[in-house]
């Protein structure tokens, strides 16, 4: 099997032959940091780092000066795309050192041990049946845990096959002939905005999306076109990929799976064991979902103030993330802790639900949700809407039609699009910028 990144290929032999004389110049390193350009060159260095033992430092290759500067400072690195840097830091006892989006402050610093992206991948290669014989497709940026670790380090430990198209373009995707497929909400909506490389998919064996929740309407479109409801998962920088949806596995809107083998969950201290149902009968309210196992890391570079906060007092990791778990041990994903639990009027509002409604309503093609400080309520319920062909007042009415009345928008925004990341997450805190 070969690895092919916008059209330029190399066989496994070849590439590890490449990585290992590159290797030596990164001998005794605490760290290497590159620029992530989808190369196969970008591929060579990781594996380089690998095989010297030291820890690989991804940039985004358009990081600005700030950026780019204080992931060097911070993560130590001894060389920057080849150049020896002044005072390099101590050693990072870590495979990979990826940094958080920073919407809080400078980005913090993740070490990746080796350890963790096994557990993470044979966990996945488990839920997907992901074996040699599968031929991974994706488009997605080199310096992610969805691009790299699954989408590069992935293909490589189960021995399989890789083609990256560069850039996660429709006809792209549709001429690559893979078993699976990669992508963010963003790239699967462009895919089903061109029927007909939607179509070429439906010899896949998996379609994959995440990063961010997938919309309703691109689920539902996405199996109308290809035959095959795509398969949701979670992770973060922080935990790697810890839950999914598996192959076998029932395949349901908005819902992310179970945990992989070796890792747990919990809302509200319950515990959930890897792949189990829910402890006991009910329903579940929703929770900050926490977790622990091999996949989740120890803390943050230089940052004991962030890890204070990070872990809980029995050592769980907090995602930040509003959860609940089906009684199937399904878990689903309701928003950030930070920005998508609105408290309005005494009431506690999920800001995924109301997406959700107001994504289905067929004048609807993007949707965020937050909660905006008021007088009365406390917060009330904004909307922030891409659509065509209806008013305020009709989506307020809509919403109040599909779900309780108090989760109805109080206000609705219309927008040409919404500011999202390299990797297709909506940054809603940009979102009262313009407004």
């Amino acid at each position: 099997m070969s690895i092919q990144i916008d059209g330029v290929a190399l066989d496994r032999d070849a590439l590890m032959e490449r990585a290992a004389d590159r290797a030596a110049r990164f001998a005794g390193a605490p760290a290497v940091a590159f620029a992530a350009h989808p190369t196969l060159d970008t591929v060579v260095t990781v594996l380089a780092c690998l095989e010297a033992g030291v820890a690989a430092v991804p940039i985004p290759p358009d990081s600005g000066p700030v950026e780019r500067t204080h992931i060097l400072t911070d993560s130590g690195a001894a060389l920057w795309d080849g150049h020896e840097l002044t005072g390099g830091g101590s050693l990072v006892d870590a495979a990979l050192v990826l940094y958080t989006s920073g919407t809080t402050g400078p980005p913090k610093g993740v070490p990746v041990t080796r350890s963790a992206i096994d557990a993470c991948l044979d966990g996945l290669a488990e839920a997907w049946a992901w074996t040699a014989d599968d031929v991974l497709v994706h488009g997605l940026p080199l310096y992610h845990v969805h691009g790299l670790v699954l989408g590069v380090l992935g293909p490589l430990r189960v021995g399989g096959g890789l083609v990256h198209t560069g850039r996660p373009l429709p006809e792209r995707y549709a001429a690559a002939s893979g078993s699976l497929y990669f992508g963010v909400p963003t790239v699967w909506s462009r895919i089903c905005a061109e029927p007909a490389s939607a179509r070429a998919l439906a010899g896949a064996r998996l379609l994959v999306s995440g990063s961010a929740a997938l919309p309703v309407p691109v689920f539902k479109a996405l199996t109308e076109l290809t035959g095959q409801a795509p398969v949701e998962r979670y992770g973060m920088t922080e935990t790697l990929i810890t839950i999914s949806t598996r192959h076998d596995g029932p395949r349901v809107p908005g819902a992310v799976g179970t945990p992989i083998r070796g890792v747990q969950t919990r809302l509200s201290g319950s515990v959930r064991a890897e792949g189990a149902g829910r402890e006991g009968g009910g329903s579940e309210k929703d929770g900050e979902l926490e977790m622990r196992g091999p996949t989740v890391f120890a803390g943050y570079l230089h940052r004991p103030d962030a890890n204070a906060t990070a872990f809980t007092d029995d050592g769980w990791f907090r995602t930040g993330d509003i959860a609940t778990i089906d009684p199937d041990g399904t878990h689903r994903i309701v928003g950030r802790a930070s920005t998508d639990l609105i408290k309005s009027g005494g009431f506690r509002i999920g800001a995924g639900e109301i997406e959700s409604a107001l994504l289905a309503h067929p004048a609807v093609r993007e949707a965020a949700v937050i909660g905006a400080p008021h007088e009365d309520l406390g917060q009330e319920v904004v909307a922030y809407v891409v659509a065509d062909g209806v008013t305020a007042e009709d989506l307020i009415q809509f919403v109040a039609g599909e779900l309780s009345r108090h989760k109805r928008p109080r206000r609705v925004v219309f927008v040409e699009a919404l500011p999202r990341n390299p990797m297709g997450k909506v940054q809603k805190h940009r979102l009262q910028e313009g407004s």
